[in-house]
């Protein structure tokens, strides 16, 4: 057997796959984001671990003796700073966090970061946040030993040790993405060192052991390995079998991602493409990230007092988008205009705009932000051909469909599973454990594919170009 968790956002996520990756079990508990300002979400990680524990005490109930490894996958970009003693010095600094915008800004005009991670310097990446932190909290700046990204504070949990792998590792702004190593000169650029970072390994590869105590609380085994993991993003692919050049998914989570991936590393940061290390040795991937995919409908969702269910379940078949134009950017946007400050919009709003065609417009709004992301992504050399749909999103035929027609590309959706985030920690965990490669993560049968609407194909176009004049035109308004 093999666990894999991924901690996300909203919650963390535990199954227990046979050697088969038949899903055995599954489990997962709840986490709260805090905003203590505006532009500000962080986590505590003491949530983190209490979330854990809930997992492994659920699994526990199918008897976990027979796991031989442990695979993690997390929300990236995330700063918790450590004390010498593994204390947490504050908390979280999430990935979703954009108070690092102007000290994002002043790294990226140093021409030595793009050039040696591939990346813009986005406020949301680990770099720019430990240096607002020593701009803001010098007392804490000072006390910091270890920085570790949030999966990687769950293996310390685990297995008593400091260590990260490449796919995470590449969001922080201090990898050398290339050479798959920390690089000492933009460490030095934020006042760190190569002692704060923690080791790197690859996803496949062991990153530690069980701690015995833990493995006698729930019943494991005393040689239970912690493989290296990855991403989410990365950890994804890996359960959806998105690991040779050519394959690529969509993914509709809180955030929102168009990702390829490629056998060999082609970084291209002006057109802000997040190009990062695979999960996987000597793979990268490249990836279009929104802000807000199913965070956009949540929000709606809220403000109009339905679930997003309900608001998606009656819009039958997909429509021209009409005169309303949503803009997804709740806070900010990377992929492909890298601006911190840009904020969402409805524009063409008129008497007969009902629920629905209000929701239609936030699911095409989406949908226009993953097409620039497919033309950033082009931009770069890599061409999409076909997605996989994962994420929560993916229930929703009607924006599956709003997405095929706006990207002119095929959508396929896989059959009922979880093919996420855990699925794929769990393939790496099994990685780790038995010595078994890429094989091992083959893409799920298809369920059904959406096609492109080629009779609303200049529709999508016009509305595409509404949309694109819409973002140029509140560009700068607050």
């Amino acid at each position: 057997m093999y666990i894999g968790l991924d901690l996300g956002t909203s919650g963390l996520k535990g199954i227990l796959i046979d050697e088969d990756q038949v899903i055995r079990a599954e489990a997962s508990a709840p986490l709260t984001v805090s905003r203590p300002n505006g532009g500000w979400s962080e986590q505590a990680p003491a949530d983190w671990l209490s979330a854990a524990e809930a997992v492994f005490d659920d699994l526990s109930d199918k008897g976990l003796g027979d796991v031989r490894a442990i695979g993690l996958s997390g929300q990236m970009h995330g700063a918790t700073l450590l004390d010498a003693s593994d204390q947490v010095l504050r908390p979280c600094i999430l990935w979703n966090d954009t108070r690092a915008h102007i000290e994002a800004a002043k790294l990226d005009s140093d021409p030595q970061f793009r050039a040696i991670t591939g990346n813009i310097v986005f406020p949301g990446f680990t770099a720019p946040k430990l240096v607002w932190v020593k701009n803001n909290q010098p007392e804490i700046f000072a006390r910091t030993a270890k920085v570790l990204l949030p999966k990687d504070y769950l293996r310390l949990w685990l297995t008593g040790g400091h260590v990260a792998e490449m796919s995470d590792a590449a969001g922080t702004s201090w990898l050398d993405t290339g050479k798959r190593d920390w690089s000492d000169a933009l460490l030095e650029a934020t006042g760190l060192n190569r002692s704060q970072m923690p080791r790197l390994v690859e996803g496949s590869e062991n990153s530690g052991t069980l701690r015995a105590e833990l493995a006698t609380r729930w019943g494991l085994a005393n040689d239970v390995i912690v493989a290296g993991g990855g991403g989410d993003n990365a950890a994804a692919a890996i359960g959806v079998g998105v690991v040779k050049a050519g394959q690529a998914f969509v993914s509709l989570g809180t955030s929102g991602v168009l990702f390829a991936a490629n056998d060999g590393y082609q970084p291209d940061p002006e057109t802000a493409v997040h190009t990062f290390c695979h999960a996987l040795p000597g793979t990268w991937h490249q990836m279009g990230v929104i802000l807000a995919a199913t965070d956009a409908l949540n929000w709606f969702a809220g403000i109009t007092g339905k679930s997003p269910a309900d608001l998606t379940a009656d819009l039958g078949n997909l429509r021209a988008p009409g005169l309303a134009t949503f803009l997804p950017y709740l806070g900010g946007e990377r992929t492909p205009l890298n601006d911190a400050s840009i904020r969402g919009a409805f524009t063409g709003l008129e008497h007969t705009t009902d629920t629905a065609a209000a929701t239609r417009a936030v699911l095409e709004g989406v949908a226009f932000a993953f097409r620039d992301c497919r033309d950033a992504l082009a931009a770069t050399g890599t061409r999409i051909d076909r997605l996989l749909a994962v994420g929560g999103g993916s229930k929703s035929d009607y924006w599956l469909s709003a997405i095929a027609t706006a990207l002119n590309i095929p959508v396929d959706v896989p059959v009922a599973g979880d093919f996420g985030g855990a699925f794929g920690a769990a393939r790496l965990g099994m990685m780790a454990a038995t010595g078994a490669g890429v094989g091992i993560a083959t893409q799920p049968k298809i369920d059904h594919t959406i096609d492109p609407d080629q009779t609303l194909a200049d529709a999508f176009d016009q509305g595409h170009a509404a949309y694109s004049a819409a973002r140029d035109a509140i560009r700068g308004l607050r």
